[in-house]
């Protein structure tokens, strides 16, 4: 489906709406463990970010830095007719959420492994194991799904990305590789991206909840989360890696659950 603003989107469920978010270079499927758990309780969105997934560059282009994305996101609700949805997002996603929590636009906030709590270093290793991730996606599909059918080959490749590969199903961890490869935004969101520092203050109910086994955003930056928001509720996610949707679907949704305050019917 797509959107007045040029979006393409899954929708399930009903009940108060709560929108889900990727990271750079993945695509609304990030979510598909976890839609039909969330749409028992919630009008479930989950999105392909503008220049991400199936969804276009905006003629205006992109944002030129956190702000700005997170901006077009309520923008986008407005699109949806939604008003202060609740909001789920992964890495990038993550710290777009809190951007939107501390501006009041959601009533609540599930960050998971976000942006915007590493060093420049950290934020340097995170960006360039994702961009060999994606030049490693060029090789062509029937390549890429006979990589993905070995156990030990798929763990080889996705092992920095997910704690626990052999869970996501071929046909998934091939869409992953085709979304990566052909996401039209990753470099201009990297760029924006350079420096980025979380420093707001949230104004509703957030949960910070970070993979004990992320490699990506190591799970050490949960500290630093602790300390820059204080009245987060913050979970260890045991044994998940920075995608941790595919690791372990039953306690991703379970945290978002618990942060929205709803409840299947």
């Amino acid at each position: 489906m797509t959107t007045a603003v040029e979006v393409v989107y899954e929708r399930r469920g009903a009940g108060p709406a709560l929108v889900l978010l990727h990271g750079i270079g993945h695509h609304w499927a990030a979510w598909r463990p976890v839609l039909d758990r969330l749409a028992e309780a919630h009008d479930v969105i989950a999105v392909d970010m503008p220049g991400f997934g199936r969804s276009p560059v905006p003629a205006a282009g992109l944002p030129a830095d956190m702000p700005g994305l997170a901006a077009a996101m309520v923008e986008l609700f407005g699109a949806f007719g939604l008003e202060r949805p609740h909001v789920a997002g992964n890495s990038l996603g993550g710290a777009i959420a809190l951007e939107l929590a501390a501006l009041g636009a959601v009533s609540s906030a599930t960050a998971l492994s976000p942006a915007g709590f590493c060093t420049a270093r950290e934020l340097r290793w995170a960006l360039t194991v994702l961009s060999l991730h994606r030049n490693a996606a060029r090789l062509p599909e029937p390549v890429l799904r006979r990589l993905f059918a070995a156990p030990a080959l798929r763990m080889l490749a996705m092992g920095m990305i997910l704690a626990r590969p052999n869970r996501m199903a071929l046909d998934d961890a091939v869409a992953d590789a085709r979304a990566l490869r052909q996401a039209r935004a990753f470099r201009a969101v990297a760029r924006a991206g350079r420096g980025y520092a979380y420093a707001g203050a949230p104004t509703v109910p957030v949960t910070v909840a970070w993979g004990t086994r992320d490699r990506i955003l190591p799970y050490r930056q949960a500290a630093l989360a602790r300390t820059r928001l204080p009245a987060a509720r913050h979970l260890d996610l045991p044994g998940c890696g920075h995608v941790p949707m595919h690791d372990d679907p039953e306690l991703v949704a379970s945290v978002i659950l618990g942060t929205t305050g709803v409840r299947p019917a």
